[in-house]
């Protein structure tokens, strides 16, 4: 019982912040859980979606986000300058671009996934927030695309420039802004970019210097935090204080703990490339202290791609390329499908799952715990790192070079 209500609960709070801010305006939805309540799809995509406007850019993993009635992307031109752009979301006219300096080379190894942008903007009314590659992080005015401030980490906090460049998609929470940089946790202000503290601050190397995953807002024991991926730890972290309250060794090889976590209730689903999947209980003793109880883990290992709950399953994509059903309650496997692509990105309305294949095909699965249900399938893209975006009866893609804006028919 404790774990239904806690569920609903969480589901709640997520429907709820939907509710009142239904732009697609950060890393993974507006609720940063990829999930769209009340949203209606049809059980099928063939002769249903229609690619109404697409526009060229150069390379970008970012997301694109929407403010009212415009659509944002990035990009690197040419390996020297970092741009985003403001379109039309109904046309696909430019509204406005802005650029600066920007772009690096990742080491060897990691060269054949790119070395361009791949953090996800955040945005509200008034502030555009972009994080580029080089550890900084531009605010920009989302009607005009005029500069309201920047902050150079590296020059500013004296932290080293992560080696594969910068990749935590920035958070916006009331007048703060939140970012994993190559040094640390930092709260800024919205207004003006002042740093107003730094926390679960890291070495730095490449193995340790950084952060792969982007951080999230939950209520948690009856507390609201930051739950945050360290290269090494999942931590809850005091909005106000950046006092770092409970935190949990995270096994993942050479630091690839890259997922955002999914919240549920009082507990926490996280998994990592080379460890295991893994779900803790986060509770208050009753002298007040933080404690972590892992409920259960099992041997599936993520990567990349984050998961997304529907009912009491969990929906994970692996490092071995299948996408796989996880019992939240004690993680039994439902199902494994076979390979797929190297990375997914999905949306969920409650009952079914949009999911962006990185080779560019959509698919429309309907959530089961018996087997893999694909509805439909469909090709929207070449090269498709970036994270679906879905704003009302539009599906917006950032192709490798394009970003396209299909529509329901």
């Amino acid at each position: 019982m404790r774990y239904g209500f806690f569920l609903l609960l969480c589901l709640s709070v997520s429907y709820s912040v939907v509710a009142e801010s239904p732009d697609w305006n950060q890393w993974r939805g507006p609720a940063r859980d990829g999930q769209l309540s009340g949203a209606v799809w049809p059980d099928a995509l063939q002769d249903r979606l229609e690619l109404i406007w697409e526009q060229p850019h150069s390379a970008s993993y970012s997301g694109p986000v929407v403010s009212g009635d415009l659509v944002f992307t990035t990009e690197t031109i040419e390996k020297e300058t970092e741009r985003v752009t403001a379109h039309r979301l109904d046309s696909g006219e430019v509204a406005w671009d802005a650029e600066w300096p920007g772009s690096m080379s990742v080491p060897f190894f990691a060269a054949s996934n790119g070395d361009w942008i791949r953090s996800t903007p955040a945005c509200t009314d008034s502030h555009l927030v972009v994080l580029g590659m080089r550890d900084v992080l531009v605010c920009l005015d989302p009607k005009s695309g005029d500069q309201l401030w920047r902050v150079d980490f590296p020059a500013e906090m004296g932290t080293s420039l992560p080696a594969f460049g910068a990749v935590c998609s920035p958070l916006i929470d009331g007048d703060a802004v939140y970012v994993q940089t190559g040094g640390a946790l930092v709260k800024l202000s919205l207004a003006d970019g002042k740093l107003i503290w730094k926390a679960l601050e890291n070495a730095a190397g490449m193995m340790s210097s950084g952060a792969f995953s982007s951080p999230t807002i939950a209520t948690i024991a009856e507390k609201r935090q930051l739950v945050v991926q360290t290269r090494e730890e999942l931590c809850g972290v005091d909005r106000e204080t950046g006092n770092v309250m409970w935190k949990q060794p995270i096994e993942a090889f050479r630091g690839m703990n890259i997922l955002t976590p999914l919240v549920i209730g009082d507990r926490i689903f996280t998994s990592a490339h080379s460890g295991r999947a893994e779900l803790f209980e986060i509770r208050r003793t009753p002298e007040g202290n933080w404690q972590v109880d892992e409920v259960w883990m099992q041997k599936s290992q993520a990567y990349m791609s984050s998961p997304i709950l529907i009912g009491d399953s969990i929906y994970m994509h692996l490092k071995n390329q299948r996408l796989s059903s996880l019992s939240a309650l004690d993680g039994a496997i439902h199902w494994t499908s076979t390979p797929f692509g190297k990375y997914w990105s999905m949306v969920s309305n409650g009952d079914k799952i949009l999911a962006l294949d990185n080779g560019g095909e959509l698919l429309l699965i309907q959530s089961s715990k018996s087997e893999l249900e694909i509805l439909d399938r469909i090709k929207v893209a070449e090269n498709s790192w970036a994270h679906l975006a879905v704003q009302g009866d539009r599906l917006i893609v950032r192709d490798l070079k394009s970003l396209k804006v299909y529509q329901w028919k």
